[in-house]
This record gives structure tokens, C-alpha cells and sequence, in this order.
């Protein structure tokens, strides 16, 4: 009776995870263009992985991909310390800070895309006028029309949606430190940010460590915000390894070309993915 309870799910996850991802596994050493045949042509071995590396476009995309992720997660994380050390002092503010922060995770992330997109607009954006008005040599900046700022911005966006919920994270962590511990330092003379640099941060290194690669997962597929805000634009200073492997498939309908595209993604997912359950399992049989 059990495997006739979950059998319908199991054909639910089969036909739309794994069947496409086995699909594609065949395709990704198949040459098949749409334009020339609706079904998979012949076998090509590693043909269109090889290809993939000797793609200006395809490395191009990696190197975009690898600045997002170390501007998105190192600034997401940065500020999320901030937002725990301060709302780790208890009063009604804090209180309704917690809720609040919430609220920027819950927003869909083409939706982030969409609605930075009218902030930073030139002509009427609330965030341009903000910008222009606190830091006046910024004025001419055009945000999405500049390579490096539109970015920062795009990144901007995913730090906007996750340092909260990274925020929230470290300061569960930060609840898990023994007040004597930091009050022992306080004893033996160190002042709070040598506290906080020497104790507090050891103490809640490996919460760090799997949020860290946590958001390196979630920054390595990005894909929503580069739709609704860039395009990939200006030129392709945008166009990150999942916005490449979208236009390979359904742009110029390679689709033996963007399943090996796709499964280069996959494999560089599985290795964070790997560390990441790799510290999660190590960290509960330590507990």
C-alpha cells in the first residue's frame, strides 16, 4: 500500500525532473538545431562540451557568472552580520525589524528585476533620484547602461533580497554563544570588536561557511533578475552562465549545444552543492 500511496508522485517528479534531465544528458552529445530537425540528429561525442570552451560567449558568461557570485554572496553576507549584531539587542524595534526584513526574501526575484529596473530608470527612477541627491558626482551614472553598474546592480538586487534572510540566520547563530564566553573575554580585557573579531566570529564559523555556500548555489543559477533587468545588456556584460544556456536553447535553438551548456552548469552546482551537504552533514554529528 505505501508504494501505491507515493506512486503518484514518483511519475510526477519523473516526468518533470527526471526525464528531462536524462533527456538532456542524451542530447547534450547529440547535434540537433531546431531549424534544421525537430528531432535529435546524430551522436557527436563531447563535441559540443569541447565547443563550449572554445566559446568566447560561453567564457565570457563564466567570468560574468564569477564576478556576480563573489559581489552578490560576499556583500550579502557582510551585511547580514551587520543587521544580526544589531538586532541582537532585544527591544520592540528589533522586534519589527525581524518581521520586516522578511519581506524583501519574499518577493519573487522577477519581480526584484522588474521593479529595480523602474527604480534606477533615469527619467523617473525613486533610486536614480535618491542617488543623485546623496552622492552628487554619481549624477551621470546611467545604472543599467554601463557595463560594470549594471553589475553591481543586478547583484545589488540579489543583496537586497537575501542579506536579510542572512541576517536572520547568523542571529539565530549568534543565540547559540554562552554569555560567559564573551563576558570571560571582557574580563581578560578585550574591548567588543576584538570580542567580536576573536570570539564571536570563531564561535559561528561554520554557520557562515554553509550560508556562504548556501548563496553561491542559489547567486550560481541566476537567472530571473538578468531577464527582467539587463537582458545580458549592455552587450553581454550581463549575461550570466544560466542567461547563456536560455539563449543557446531557445534563442538560436541549439538544443544539443545548451544541454551540454546546461550540464556544464549542473556539474559546477554539484561540486558547491557537494560541500555544502558535505559541511551540513558534518556539522549535525558534531551537534
Amino acid at each position: 500500500m505505501k508504494y501505491v500511496l507515493i506512486g503518484p508522485t514518483l511519475l510526477i517528479v519523473f516526468a518533470v525532473s527526471l526525464y528531462p534531465m536524462i533527456f538532456a544528458f542524451v542530447t547534450s552529445f547529440r547535434d540537433w538545431r531546431l531549424a534544421r530537425s525537430l528531432t535529435p540528429e546524430e551522436f557527436v561525442g563531447f563535441e559540443n562540451y569541447t565547443r563550449a570552451f572554445l566559446d568566447e560567449n560561453f567564457l565570457n558568461s563564466l567570468w560574468v557568472t564569477m564576478r556576480y557570485v563573489v559581489i552578490s554572496v560576499s556583500l550579502s553576507i557582510v551585511l547580514g552580520l551587520l543587521f544580526a549584531v544589531i538586532l541582537q539587542r532585544r527591544s520592540v524595534l528589533t522586534s519589527v525589524a525581524k518581521v520586516v526584513l522578511v519581506l524583501p526574501f519574499a518577493v519573487a526575484p522577477a519581480l526584484r528585476g522588474l521593479t529595480w529596473r523602474f527604480m534606477l530608470n533615469p527619467q523617473y527612477g525613486a533610486y536614480d533620484k535618491l542617488i543623485d541627491t546623496l552622492f552628487p558626482f554619481m549624477a551621470d551614472i546611467q545604472w543599467l547602461s554601463e557595463p560594470l553598474w549594471a553589475l553591481i546592480m543586478m547583484a545589488t538586487t540579489e543583496v537586497w533580497g537575501w542579506s536579510s534572510l542572512v541576517g536572520l540566520m547568523f542571529l539565530g547563530a549568534l543565540g547559540t554563544i554562552n554569555p560567559e564566553v564573551t563576558e570571560a573575554a571582557a574580563l581578560d580585557g578585550a574591548n567588543e570588536w576584538q570580542t567580536f573579531w576573536r570570539v564571536t566570529i570563531p564561535m559561528i564559523s561554520p554557520i557562515i561557511l554553509l550560508v556562504t555556500l548556501l548563496r553561491i548555489i542559489f547567486s550560481l543559477k541566476v537567472f530571473d533578475q538578468v531577464v527582467t533587468l539587463t537582458g545580458g545588456g549592455p552587450g553581454n556584460s550581463t549575461e550570466t552562465l544560466n542567461y547563456f544556456v536560455y539563449k543557446a536553447g531557445f534563442r538560436f535553438f541549439d538544443f544539443g549545444y545548451a544541454s551540454a551548456l546546461g550540464y556544464i552548469l549542473v556539474a559546477i552546482l554539484f561540486v558547491a552543492a557537494f560541500f555544502y551537504v558535505r559541511m551540513l552533514l558534518g556539522g549535525e554529528q558534531n551537534a
